[in-house]
C-alpha cells in the first residue's frame, strides 16, 4: 500500500509541477515577450495558442492531477497514511483552486478572446487587447502560485510516506 501511495503522490507532485511550470512560463516568458507586440498581433498569438493547447500533452497532467489527488486523499484516510494526509489534502485543495481560477477566470477571458473574431478583421483590436491582458496575466499569477503549492505539498507528503 505505501508503494501505491508514493505512486499516487509522485505522479500528483509531477502532474502539478508540469502544470506549475507552464503557467510559470507564461508568466515569466511569453506574457512578458507578447506585452511588447502590437495589438492584433497579440489577439492571433493568443487565440492560437488558446487553440494549440487543447491537447493530450497538456490535457492529461491537468485533468489527471485531480484525479490523482482525489486519489491521494483516499488512499491515506487509514490510520497508516494519516501523517501525510493533511498535506495531500493541501496539494489537492491548492490544485482545485488552480482549476478553479483557470475555469472562472482564464477559460471565460480565452473564449471572449476566440468570440472577438478573426484579427485581421477587428475594427478595434486595442479594445480586445484591453478585455483580456491585465485580467488574464493576473488570474495566471494566481494559478501559477497554487500550482506551485499543491506540487509542495504533493512532494512533502510522498517524503512522509512509508
Amino acid at each position: 500500500m505505501d508503494l501505491l501511495r508514493r505512486l499516487v503522490l509522485l505522479f500528483c507532485a509531477v502532474g502539478s509541477g508540469l502544470v506549475a511550470g507552464l503557467l510559470f512560463a507564461y508568466a515569466v516568458s511569453v506574457m512578458p515577450a507578447l506585452a511588447r507586440v502590437d495589438d492584433r498581433s497579440f489577439v492571433e498569438v493568443m487565440q492560437r495558442v488558446n487553440v494549440a493547447i487543447l491537447n493530450g500533452w497538456f490535457l492529461v497532467p491537468f485533468v489527471g492531477v485531480l484525479a490523482g489527488g482525489l486519489l491521494a486523499v483516499a488512499l491515506h484516510l487509514p490510520a497508516a497514511g494519516r501523517p501525510a494526509l493533511p498535506w495531500a489534502a493541501a496539494g489537492l485543495a491548492l490544485y482545485v483552486a488552480t482549476l478553479a481560477v483557470t475555469g472562472l477566470v482564464n477559460v471565460p477571458l480565452n473564449d471572449a478572446l476566440a468570440a472577438a473574431g478573426e484579427p485581421a478583421a477587428l475594427a478595434d483590436p486595442a479594445a480586445v487587447r484591453a478585455a483580456f491582458e491585465t485580467r488574464w496575466v493576473t488570474w495566471n499569477v494566481v494559478r501559477t502560485l497554487t500550482a506551485t503549492g499543491a506540487l509542495a505539498c504533493f512532494a512533502w507528503a510522498g517524503g512522509i510516506v512509508g
